[in-house]
């Protein structure tokens, strides 16, 4: 990583306690998932879990296919700093939410068209499985040339002994996690918070 430590974000969070294991091992972001998901929460909540957080640490809104409209107020109400965007997404969408004061990652599948993967004016990609929240792992060198030169995430299929490994070979920016610090679906362990951090900081 040439001696810059990887950006590394910790997603799906729901209570203090993780948020503040989060916090405590170095975490770069934290996601909140305000989309039909086990791991959703309302906006509502969200806000109160953002506000433990220290400023400079990006707090991240996960969308799937709202309309940016819908993105953004919810994202306000949940008061992030950025918002996570997957499904077919263009440059408009993009724009739409930078435009409203947010800053965007913007989410494509490991299996995405070379249209999908053409930059849109996002701050960072994230790079997932084929399908996203599966926690399936994947060959994470695939997409090593196509995201040169790219700040972007790699994700899917992440836990404590493999993100290392992932990171190096991925050439990756960063990490997301989050089914590879769960106890069960949608549940956090604290331990493998601080594990994948830990793990993911010492490259």
């Amino acid at each position: 990583m040439n001696n810059v430590k990887p950006l590394v974000k910790v997603c799906g969070l729901s209570t203090a306690e993780d948020v503040q294991v989060t916090i405590s091992h170095g975490a770069d972001a934290i996601g909140f998932v305000l989309t039909s998901s086990v791991r959703e929460i309302a906006p509502q909540d969200a806000a109160t879990l953002v506000a433990l957080v220290p400023k400079d640490i990006a707090t991240v809104a996960v969308f799937r296919s709202e309309d940016i409209p819908t993105v953004v107020q919810r994202a306000r109400q949940a008061q992030v700093g950025w918002v996570q965007l997957h499904g077919q997404r263009t440059k408009e969408d993009v724009a739409q939410a930078q435009a409203a004061g947010f800053k965007v990652i913007r989410a494509v599948r490991r299996d995405a068209t070379a249209e999908e993967f053409t930059d849109c004016g996002e701050e960072l990609l994230l790079i997932d499985a084929s399908v996203p929240g599966s926690g399936e792992s994947w060959d994470y060198a695939a997409v090593r040339e196509l995201a040169a030169g790219r700040k972007w995430l790699v994700a899917g299929g992440l836990s404590p002994a493999n993100v290392a490994p992932a990171l190096r070979i991925s050439g990756a920016t960063g990490a997301d996690v989050s089914s590879g610090v769960e106890s069960s679906r949608g549940v956090k362990d604290p331990f493998l918070i601080a594990q994948f951090l830990d793990a993911a900081k010492a490259e």
